[in-house]
């Protein structure tokens, strides 16, 4: 079962035609702010020749005349670029903000930032030669206007806001994905419970019967206690099953009381030639639900147990770092392919021919959802062995 694992073509799909939008936009939106800047160099290009002609024409006819500006000024009001004219000890705004135009020391530091930015001016008359400037005419230095600017911008605001687009429209998905699988879960794990509710309570009833016969050996008591053992694990799996998707009680308990009692229940049911190795002299204390966290911690080892097969060494480590409570569970069994350490909590992994591949998916809900906490792959090598690291917040 790994239904969770095929590719989402929507994904692809969805981010193709988003690449295709933002090509074109960059492209086409390219296209017009060369366009433009090119028309606005034409428009003060035409302003230059204004001042050029008016001048010329003013001074042979009259040399002693007053110069005619207002041909100048419709121009440069049409034009609408921010224009300065230095004659040299005269600074002249056009089109700056109202309370702009005449302050000689806001024009001088956009007189500064003009020439440090490379902006090359005008001169009529000399443009073959701008660094012999005509002293009868201004030197002209503009920028850009704010349609030009607006224009240059406009495609990295569109690409910002596709890309919004596309995670809004994957975080939704990806939403709806996560909630139907919730639905599955709970209702396939309500159903399970439901289900082994019926021979669990038989089972009992048969070992209750077994337990008050008065012609059984000691050993066969012993199968007996161990049979009801199993049969109560059996019976809480259930309880945990029905209540999934329900918000479980969390108490204060010492981690390793938890992990010892189910290292001795599986202890039993191991291989001879497995050992454990686990240290809980210690106590470190966290929020739990007892059930819950020895069923993470349980099916941890048998993943263990699955993966050395009749030998091998688990070795549980636990311990306290910056408030945290670090759970370390290695094993020496045949490892994870780096490819696959990704995708071990995923629905549906699975090495094993039973199950349905989700031990470790549950897990990781049960840590991270109810626990607060994480779970993870800390380090595995193939032939070498896994470690799986779970941290806790401390009580």
């Amino acid at each position: 079962m790994n239904t969770y694992n095929k590719k989402s073509w929507w994904k692809i799909a969805l981010m193709i035609i988003g690449m295709i939008i933002i090509v074109f936009t960059l492209v086409y939106t390219n296209y017009l702010s060369k366009r433009l800047a090119e028309n606005e160099q034409k428009y003060i290009t035409f302003y230059k020749s204004a001042i050029e002609s008016i001048r010329n024409d003013q001074i042979l006819s009259d040399p002693n005349s007053q110069l005619d500006f207002s041909l100048e000024l419709q121009i440069i009001d049409y034009v609408k670029n921010p224009i300065l004219m230095d004659e040299g000890d005269t600074l002249v705004g056009y089109n700056w903000p109202a309370d702009k135009d005449t302050d000689i020391v806001f024009l001088k530091k956009q007189l500064e930032k003009m020439k440090k930015s490379g902006v090359k001016p005008f001169i009529p008359g000399v443009d073959d030669d701008p660094l012999t400037p005509d002293p009868k005419y201004p030197k002209i230095y503009y920028k850009q206007s704010t349609l030009y600017t607006l224009i240059t911008w406009f495609p990295l605001v569109q690409v910002f806001l596709i890309g919004m687009f596309i995670l809004l429209g994957y975080m939704v998905f990806s939403s709806m994905r996560r909630a139907e699988q919730n639905l599955v879960w709970v209702g396939m794990s309500k159903e399970t419970a439901h289900q082994l509710g019926t021979p669990i309570s038989g089972i009992m009833g048969w070992l209750q019967y077994l337990e008050e016969a008065t012609d059984i050996s000691p050993e066969q008591k012993d199968a007996i206690n161990e049979l009801k053992k199993d049969v109560g694990k059996l019976d809480l799996i259930a309880d945990r099953f029905s209540k999934i998707g329900s918000r479980p009680d969390l108490h204060k308990r010492n981690i390793n009381d938890t992990i010892s009692n189910s290292v001795e229940y599986l202890k039993k049911r191991s291989p001879k030639n497995v050992k454990y190795v686990f240290d809980n002299s210690s106590e470190l204390y966290a929020m739990i639900n007892d059930h819950l966290f020895s069923w993470v911690v349980e099916n941890i080892l048998k993943n263990a147990l699955d993966a050395m097969g009749n030998q091998g060494t688990i070795s549980i480590h636990t311990s306290k770092e910056n408030n945290k409570i670090i759970i370390d569970i290695t094993d020496t069994g045949k490892g994870i392919p780096s490819g696959k350490l990704k995708t071990v909590f995923n629905p549906g992994y699975s090495t094993k021919k039973r199950g349905w591949g989700l031990g470790l998916s549950l897990s990781k809900r049960i840590i991270t959802e109810y626990h607060k906490g994480k779970i993870f792959v800390l380090k595995s090598k193939v032939n070498e062995g896994t470690t799986f690291r779970i941290i806790l917040p401390e009580a």
